[in-house]
């Protein structure tokens, strides 16, 4: 590869990592054809961007980035493919299901991984799949305020048939 196009994917990857927030580093070696096109469906229908790039070049990327990476580098071995994504838990979802298949859990390794809460090694896995995403969060929170408000509408329907009494305890919740 000649020097500029190193220069030229160094930027991209830089790029990359400002875009998005997450990143997971994997090992995809020994998928045949046919898993590596499942993977990048996967990672298409997630948001996922799958990018495949040398470790010393992906190294160069981390080092001029304004977060300091130097954890990473020991992942930074072997084949490197990074997923890029702005839903912290997405790849490790896709990950998961993929070692669900018996004959491919060797395949497809996580290496480690950064969220904007911190560096995942690659025995976190479980940790980064409960990772809630934004959406998963604002839900949660609507959930919990709506609940007074279902209890108080509830007492109010059910009036008629208990009288005022229902209101009074629905107030007092």
């Amino acid at each position: 590869m000649r020097k500029e196009n190193k220069g030229a994917v160094v930027e991209q990857l830089k790029s990359y990592l400002n875009e998005y927030p997450h990143f997971y580093l994997t090992n995809i070696e020994g998928l045949d054809a046919e898993k590596t096109a499942q993977l990048r469906r996967a990672c298409n229908k997630g948001g996922i961007k799958l990018v495949v790039a040398k470790n010393t070049l992906l190294r160069r990327a981390l080092s001029e980035s304004d977060v300091d990476f130097a954890t990473l580098y020991s992942a930074l071995k072997g084949n490197t493919a990074i997923m890029f994504t702005t839903v912290a838990n997405a790849p490790a979802k896709i990950i998961k299901d993929f070692a669900k298949d018996k004959k491919e859990e060797s395949k497809l390794r996580l290496k480690a991984a950064y969220a904007e809460t911190g560096f995942y090694g690659a025995d976190q896995l479980s940790e980064l799949v409960s990772i809630k995403s934004k959406e998963e969060l604002i839900a949660d929170v609507i959930a919990l305020l709506q609940s007074p408000i279902r209890n108080v509408v509830s007492a109010l329907e059910n009036k008629g048939e208990k009288g005022g009494e229902a209101v009074a305890e629905a107030a007092a919740e």
